[in-house]
């Protein structure tokens, strides 16, 4: 079991107000920061539907942010908080991108490539590993899409 500092709630607690910022939009509510030595380089949150973009989840666009704002494509160094376990593609651009550490809220049974379905990011056969920690403030980030979709069905 991985310890869970207060330091870790803060930074999903900006993860949550990312994927907020989805929901208002009428994304689907996840969102994502990348911190580094106790500083936000990164943030995103679901663009799929406003972008007509596959690849457009919250990581993906914190990952690119971080990216840019750090001048390089290796986020050594970082630890990536997102609101849901993260999907095949995103779980491949943690590894490509060399972040340590990956602090999810919820699991996802239907693509959580974290431990769920399977673990991309604890792949021993790829060339970086992650350091990994689950179910941190589980239950807010599961109502945040709970509630979302019996909205959406309610319509």
């Amino acid at each position: 079991m991985n310890y869970i500092s207060n330091e870790d709630k803060k930074w999903m607690r900006e993860a949550i107000v990312e994927a907020l910022k989805a929901e208002q939009i009428g994304e689907v509510p996840i969102g994502a920061v990348i911190v580094r030595g106790g500083e936000i380089v990164g943030r995103g949150h679901n663009l799929r539907e406003t972008s007509l973009d596959p690849t457009a989840h919250a990581e993906m666009i914190a990952i690119r942010e971080a990216s840019h704002r750090l001048e390089a494509w290796r986020l050594i160094d970082c630890t990536l908080y997102v609101t849901l376990e993260p999907c095949p593609m995103c779980a491949g651009a943690i590894v490509q991108s060399r972040i340590q550490k990956v602090v999810y809220g919820t699991t996802d049974p239907k693509a959580g490539c974290a431990g769920t379905l399977m673990n991309l990011l604890q792949e021993p056969r790829f060339n970086h590993e992650t350091e990994l920690v689950g179910g941190l403030l589980q239950e807010e980030c599961a109502a945040l899409l709970t509630q979302f979709f019996r909205r959406l069905r309610g319509r």
